[in-house]
């Protein structure tokens, strides 16, 4: 399982801040999108990049300890039923990526549930949902590297279509438990700090939640090494997205990262290649309780902050935009010497 992650060279990066500096305004006015279209100008190594075919992934997987329903309020078959609903173009997923013109796939990555070979999703199924972590691993090592490499596929076929612009989204009943999880173990949080309302947990039941994971988390403590967590904790849908991020990141895509789980796959798949971060833009700030913290252990300076936490990857679909007004900006907006004004205050 190897990935080429190359760092973007720096060499342009004088030429795009001139460039961005010479543009009729005053220097640093467009604040944050200058930020992005630096930072996709060294991607692309071009003084004039490019948003091609924007697309974002959204992997579907069901958890094995949600059957028992300790760790959420909504039952498994939630999973299924949400699939059918991306498919009938009923989710806020679709509306915003029908709206901004981005690709919408579907992937079914382990949901528990039989869909018909003919309906408009990617199948991918490598087993209908994880085991239950509260009593053994919730995947085997080859099942997580299996899936690893499924979604490292995934992403390599749409860089072949044309895209160069990636989003991320899940959906899983029970994942931010396993996001939880896996947060605590890679960045040594109290299960406490890592632990949010999910699909609505507040007071008793969130304390119940958080019960179960240290349970969880008492029962694997001796699991060491970053494939080990995440096939201890994780889901199908995570450990594809983790695939999907390490090849995107090895084709120079740009990776927009969602919410709290999305985040988590990434906190992964920079664990297991630091260099994918370099290719990261980060949607939003989530309402999940550990994704401020998350994002801060990633050093990431996410543009939104709307108070979501859906997941479905609504946040990297609102976010694709403005990193296609930065790149619209940079190519298209005067430059004082072509527009004939004065860059010095008089």
């Amino acid at each position: 399982m190897l990935f080429n992650i190359s760092t973007p060279g720096v060499e342009i990066q004088a030429a795009l801040q001139d460039k961005i500096n010479q543009k009729t305004k005053p220097i640093g006015a467009l604040g944050k999108l200058e930020n992005i279209a630096l930072q996709v100008g060294c991607i692309q190594q071009s003084l004039n990049p490019q948003v091609r075919k924007p697309c974002i992934l959204v992997f579907a997987a069901d958890h094995g300890i949600a059957a028992e329903g300790v760790v959420n309020p909504y039952p498994q078959s939630v999973t299924a039923q949400m699939v059918y609903n991306f498919i009938e173009g009923g989710a806020a997923i679709n509306v915003f990526t029908h709206l901004h013109q981005i690709d919408l796939k579907v992937i079914d990555a382990g949901v528990a549930h039989h869909f018909d070979p003919g309906l408009p999703i990617t199948h991918a199924k490598l087993a209908y949902g994880t085991k239950n972590y509260r009593h053994e691993p919730a995947m085997s090592k080859d099942e997580c590297v299996s899936a690893i490499q499924k979604g490292a596929e995934l992403a390599r076929e749409m860089a072949l279509k044309g895209s160069n612009t990636i989003g991320f989204g899940e959906m899983g009943i029970g994942n931010t438990s396993a996001a939880s999880l896996l947060m605590s173990a890679l960045c040594h949080e109290d299960i406490e700090t890592c632990t949010g309302a999910g699909t609505s947990h507040t007071g008793e039941i969130l304390q119940q939640k958080i019960t179960v994971l240290k349970e969880v988390q008492s029962k694997h403590a001796e699991i060491n090494g970053t494939l080990d967590i995440l096939a201890t904790f994780g889901g199908f849908e995570i450990a594809m997205m983790v695939g999907a991020m390490l090849a995107a990141a090895e084709q120079k895509m740009i990776l927009v990262i969602d919410g709290f789980i999305v985040s988590t796959a990434l906190l992964v798949a920079s664990k297991l290649f630091p260099g994918v971060l370099h290719y990261c833009i980060y949607a939003h700030t989530s309402d999940e309780k550990g994704h401020r913290v998350l994002l801060d252990y990633l050093g990431a300076e996410p543009l939104l902050q709307l108070n979501m936490r859906l997941g479905e990857g609504t946040g990297a679909a609102l976010a694709i935009p403005l990193i296609q007004s930065a790149v619209a900006f940079l190519n298209q907006m005067s430059s004082f010497e072509s527009a004939k004004i004065s860059n010095i205050p008089a």
